[in-house]
């Protein structure tokens, strides 16, 4: 049941966009999906999309609430990507991070590559960059549930964000990149988008492949989903199923695309024969979690010509990361409950590892190398009713960027250590921001 804010709350609302985020998310249990709305969201194309069947296969993709986020705190997000976009150019930075990067990622292929992730925790002080992902997935999701969205009381209404044309900023981005890519573009517009994953109908997210398929078709790009098993390279192009290709969207997680099964689309990608789009370089530079040792390195930052705000404001955002090397396993074993272990090249959450649970055999594993340790960084708390039973859950947001802009800020909603979409009650959720109406300090 939908009982609206209470008065206390928007009485601070009023004064301190902030604080009010805080009150609101623990003391508004509102539902504000319209399931009705949602399914004429996911079935509006032409194709195989069912509402019921996606909600019945995949009971905690989505949320039925919303988390609400300060305008200050979205702000901040959105100054903090600008200034990692920046660092990302320098030529420093990009010697120091590919030195340690697999060979492909030299491979400058043009394209920017789509869908950065940009995940953060809301600690006590604002902010707080935990990863940086470069083929994160459910942007396509999270758009359609935006527009499932209603408001359980007047208040909330008028935090709503307004409605914006996503779906048509997502097909520009992908014609960005064939522009970025091809000398030829303005000549030869692109033709064919095959979405690329291991075995695509048994991934979690396969609903949102046949929403790209679908919109791709809409707006005059061919379009398929397929295995890479399904591609073959000839030494000139790329083809799929007997079809040329002119750009993949590369929903893998071989980063490095160094399976055997990935060898017809490395060379085409080596060989500029295809536009990759996010590719290896892409990983390397964003999303490997050494990166964030680097870009934690404020002496070093100085050194490669950062100005102090920017500098300022990274050491504020980004928890200390460390990499976990043999030598120094004694001293991380010792404080391991104050760490967050986690892959450098990992993914989804899979192998990491929070300190205070992890057993002496994972550690073991993880002090050989291939991990970064990253300070624990509370995530903030959204209060649901869930048949019936007030439960706390935990809020990851995600930042969608393409080069630089943030097209969508969304929430995912667990319990536990990570988030899992196995938690009722949990899942993805629309963001709504909350207003700053006055100068306090929540509010600057």
């Amino acid at each position: 049941m939908n009982k609206g804010l209470p008065s206390s709350v928007r009485d601070l609302l009023a004064a301190d966009g902030g604080l009010a985020a805080e009150l609101i998310n623990r003391d508004c249990a509102c539902i504000s999906v319209d399931h009705e709305l949602l399914k004429q969201a996911l079935e509006k194309g032409e194709g195989t999309m069912s509402h019921a069947e996606v909600l019945t296969t995949r009971p905690h993709l989505f949320s039925n609430s919303v988390v609400f986020v300060s305008e200050a705190n979205l702000a901040r997000m959105a100054r903090m990507i600008a200034v990692l976009e920046r660092v990302v150019r320098l030529p420093a930075y990009r010697e120091r991070v590919l030195a340690y990067a697999p060979p492909v990622a030299r491979h400058s292929p043009g394209a920017a590559g789509v869908f950065l992730g940009y995940d953060f925790h809301l600690g006590p002080e604002g902010p707080q960059l935990i990863e940086i992902n470069s083929n994160a997935g459910g942007a396509l999701l999270n758009a359609r549930l935006l527009r499932a969205q209603r408001a359980c009381c007047a208040p909330v209404a008028s935090m709503m964000p307004v409605p914006t044309p996503v779906d048509e900023a997502l097909v520009a981005m992908f014609r960005k990149e064939w522009h970025l890519a091809r000398s030829d573009a303005a000549l030869r517009p692109l033709a064919r988008i095959v979405i690329v994953d291991q075995q695509p109908a048994t991934q979690y997210l396969a609903p949102e492949f046949e929403l790209f398929r679908q919109l791709f078709e809409a707006n005059g790009i061919g379009a398929m989903v397929a295995d890479p098993a399904e591609l073959s390279f000839d030494g000139k192009r790329l083809q799929c199923r007997g079809q040329l290709v002119d750009l993949v969207y590369n929903r893998l997680t071989d980063f490095a695309l160094e399976e055997p099964q990935h060898a017809a689309l490395r060379a085409a990608y080596l060989a500029d024969a295809v536009v990759l789009t996010p590719h290896p370089q892409t990983h390397a530079l964003f999303a490997d979690k050494r990166n964030l040792a680097a870009l934690g390195d404020d002496c070093w930052l100085r050194e490669i010509g950062l100005n102090e705000d920017d500098r300022m404001l990274l050491s504020s955002s980004i928890p200390r990361t460390e990499e976990v090397l043999p030598a120094q396993a004694g001293a991380f074993w010792a404080s391991r409950k104050q760490w967050f272990f986690k892959p450098v090249a990992g993914f989804g959450s899979k192998a990491t590892y929070r300190g205070d649970k992890v057993t002496r055999r994972v550690f073991e594993e993880v002090s050989r190398g291939g991990y970064v340790a990253q300070a624990v960084v509370q995530p903030s708390v959204r209060r649901l009713l869930v048949d019936g039973v007030e439960q706390d859950f935990k809020v990851d947001l995600r930042n969608y960027v393409y080069r630089g802009a943030v097209q969508l800020v969304s929430a995912r909603l667990y319990r536990g250590q990570t988030t899992n979409f196995r938690t009722p009650g949990g899942g993805f959720a629309a963001v709504f921001p909350v207003p700053c109406q006055s100068s306090a300090a929540g509010c600057r």
